[in-house]
Order: C-alpha cells, then structure tokens, then sequence
C-alpha cells in the first residue's frame, strides 16, 4: 500500500504558515484602513502568502528525500530555508521597485528606512524562530503523520 509520504510532508508543512498568514492579513488590513498608514501592505503580504506555504511543504519534502542520506536534523534543515529566501526575496523586492538597498539601510515602499544595524539582528532572530517552529511544529507534526 501506498502511503504517500511526500504529500503528508508537504501538508505538515504548509500547516502552521496556512494558519498564521491569514492573521498577519487580518492585522495589515486592520493597520491600513484603521491606522490609516500610507504604506502600500496589501503589496508586502500578498506575495508572501502565495509562496511562503509552498515553500514550507517543499521544504518538508526536500528535508524527507535527504534525511537518510544527510541525517540532518529539522531544526537544523528549517532556518536554511529563510537563508534562501531572503536573498531571493530582496532581489525580486529590488528589481520591482519595492525596496532600495542604499549605504545606510534598506527603504520599503520609499517610506520606511530600516537601518542595516536592525536588519542583522532581525535576520539572527527569524532563523532563531525558523529552528523553534521546524524542530517543534512541524516536526511533531511529522512524527503525527508518521514521516519522522
């Protein structure tokens, strides 16, 4: 019998990020029409929430297809990922317009300046929470299904 493994790592995957990414809407929606910030959101989440939960389920199946032969742990294999990501991100963000590297930090939309001393430590802690939420979500979530 066929158990499918691959498409049980691809939905623990997407799980936790297809149950977050509505409420990040929810909170920029709230910010945009309440708050009344200048700051063109709905471009800044739209994308994210497209790729992000295929990306995880990727990643998920990437991690299953490798670990006999890496041994890679997942809470290792999980903050690889945003090391891709980021570049990519900033390099499809810079070729539309949407930010600007300059000498002293990184500008969004022209109105936010975020200043390259914040952008390391910010990096350093989203690879911090990527190891939590791969070694305890979505690696439980693996053991629940059997893959782990």
């Amino acid at each position: 019998m066929n158990t499918h493994p691959y498409l049980r790592a691809y939905l623990a995957g997407i799980f936790l990020p297809t149950l977050v990414l509505p409420l990040l809407l929810t909170v920029f929606i709230v910010v945009r029409i309440v708050l009344k910030v200048p700051v063109p959101i709905e471009q800044a989440i739209i994308f994210p929430m497209a790729i992000v939960p295929s990306l995880f389920g990727l990643w998920n199946m990437l991690w299953l297809g490798t670990h006999e032969r890496t041994h890679l742990p997942i809470g290792l294999h999980g903050p690889l990922l945003p090391i891709l990501m980021v570049p990519a991100g900033a390099l499809v963000a810079s070729c539309l317009g949407v930010l600007v590297l300059d000498s002293h930090g990184a500008t969004w939309f022209q109105t936010c300046e975020i200043p390259y001393a914040l952008i390391a430590p910010g990096f350093l802690v989203a690879l911090a929470g990527y190891y939590l939420v791969w070694k305890y979500i979505v690696g439980s979530l693996n053991r629940v299904l059997g893959i782990a």
